[in-house]
């Protein structure tokens, strides 16, 4: 039976461990659309490819295989999970996702991810609701205060929370802001506000607005 649900939202906000645990509760795949961006950005960085530049990036991912299997990701095969969680990743991925014939293409390869799970998934990403799977059973937008957001990610990784609230400043502008599949919530999306709320409290949430749809 098709169940996909959407979960955007911006970085700290707490999509990925929602989205895992909530998968998890329906017996659902779980896909990561963020780490199909910063697999395509470390091929970019590995090719000595300008990320500025569109044909450039295009070149550097041409004929290359991004996947994920049982929460890996793979790059020709090659497991990435931890290598495209890497500094220099991170901060050139807003640049590449950017372009639009690469956005085209890893919607496409995410689609057909989904299709391969039977059509039974948790999405995660920033444009899953208005982009990749407009025809959701279920959207949900995440957000949080900016100070609590950069509070988590930095418990994450360990950097001062100064450095990641800037670099999270710096991503929700360019994200937000870039001309193709802007990072915002679905017009029919339900926005929920993790500030205050624990995993289980966001899951739980998320699990009643399904059983009440």
């Amino acid at each position: 039976m098709r169940l996909i649900v959407a979960v955007d939202g911006p970085g700290g906000a707490g999509k990925s461990t929602v989205s895992r645990l909530l998968a998890r509760r329906l017996g659902a795949a779980h896909l990561d659309t963020g780490a199909f961006y910063r697999a395509a950005t470390l091929a970019v960085l590995e090719a000595g490819a300008d990320p500025e530049d569109e044909a450039s990036v295009l070149e550097a991912i041409d004929g290359r295989t991004i996947d994920q299997v049982d929460g890996r990701t793979l790059l020709d095969g090659r497991d990435v999970s931890k290598e495209i969680r890497s500094e220099e990743v991170t901060g050139a991925v807003s640049t590449v996702s950017a372009h639009s014939e690469l956005r085209r293409r890893l919607v496409e390869a995410q689609r057909q991810w989904v299709r391969r799970a039977g059509d039974r998934a948790v999405v995660e990403g920033r444009d899953i609701g208005t982009v990749v799977f407009p025809d959701a059973d279920l959207k949900v937008f995440l957000d949080a205060d900016p100070a609590v957001r950069a509070a988590r990610r930095s418990g994450e990784i360990g950097s001062a929370v100064s450095e990641v609230k800037a670099a999270l400043d710096r991503r929700d502008r360019l994200d937000s802001t870039r001309p193709t599949s802007p990072l915002r919530p679905a017009p029919d999306a339900v926005v929920i506000d993790t500030t205050h709320l624990g995993i289980d409290e966001v899951v739980d949430h998320i699990t009643g607005l399904l059983t009440q749809a």
